[in-house]
């Protein structure tokens, strides 16, 4: 028997400001040059992916200031402006980077606040429906201090709702109690769950935080959720892609679809070809025993 599954999903339910969006994102973070820094290598190509997104009905496009730097706010403004009124463009703050490529902590008050403005003026916006505030190991700043700046600068209606990113099953349940958090963007997917420790010793609880969101209904919004899904370490997903004749990212993101209905996933990638395979996931429908079997 198929699964069904919904194809869409609703950031902010819960309050006056609901975004309700298609189950499938797309993140723009490989739209840069290498090490996520600097311009694309084939501009057009990257112009036309985000057209297309739109053309494809996909309304929630994952940014952020420090990818490039700037570039992919710049590249949604060229390729997008004037925006549809249902896009949902949502952005990341408390990192930044040096012209050495590295990355660093950017998450005092009045960071944030510079990262927001510039945001806003990047991509022509008054507005930012959603934004994430990403947590960085190690920072010495509490994240009381960084959550409450935020909350502040949503009062004054430059932000509409506020997400985590990077959180620990802990660090999630105290964002809770400062401010009401619209969503979590976390690294999820089908080939990290056993194996995302060895790739990354930054690991923050992958299942922990997603019973968490399903507990309160938050969308998880899965970034690397391909990470792995071209990696031989599992036969299964290769096994299913040839009973429905498609793709490894392809049956990976289906699984996420299937797998929890407060999953959004957004799947990045610089070619318009893999752009175009991955939205079709969303059309594949996967029984009951395919779930049990892939695990």
């Amino acid at each position: 028997m198929n699964m069904e599954i919904k194809k869409t999903i609703t950031i902010g339910a819960t309050t006056k400001y609901p975004l309700t969006i298609l189950r499938l994102g797309y993140g723009t973070m490989q739209l840069t040059g290498d090490y996520v820094w600097g311009e694309p290598k084939n501009r057009r190509e990257a112009l036309q992916i985000l057209k297309s997104a739109i053309a494809n009905g996909i309304k929630f496009l994952d940014t952020a200031d420090y990818y490039g730097e700037d570039v992919t706010n710049r590249l949604i403004f060229e390729a997008l402006f004037p925006y549809p009124d249902d896009l949902v463009v949502c952005t990341k703050v408390g990192v930044t980077r040096k012209p050495d490529k590295s990355w660093r902590t950017f998450d005092k008050p009045e960071n944030l606040r510079k990262s927001i403005d510039k945001n806003l003026k990047t991509l022509k916006r008054e507005q930012i429906q959603l934004v994430h505030f990403r947590v960085m190991p190690g920072t010495a700043t509490p994240l009381e201090e960084s959550l409450d700046a935020l909350f502040a600068i949503q009062r004054e209606g430059k932000i509409l709702h506020v997400g985590v990113s990077n959180v620990s099953a802990e660090e999630l349940e105290k964002a809770m109690t400062i401010g009401r958090i619209a969503s979590v963007e976390n690294a999820f997917g089908y080939g990290q769950r056993t194996s995302f420790k060895k790739y990354n010793s930054n690991y923050r609880g992958m299942q922990e935080v997603m019973s968490i969101c399903e507990k309160n209904g938050i969308p998880m919004i899965p970034f690397w959720s391909l990470q792995n899904s071209f990696h031989k370490n599992d036969d299964k997903i290769s096994v299913m892609a040839n009973k429905y004749h498609a793709t490894p990212a392809q049956i990976n993101l289906a699984w996420l679809l299937h797998y929890n209905q407060m999953l959004l996933p957004i799947p990045g990638t610089s070619k318009l070809e893999h752009f175009e395979e991955n939205i079709r996931a969303v059309d594949i429908s996967l029984k009951a025993e395919d779930m049990k079997w892939l695990g």
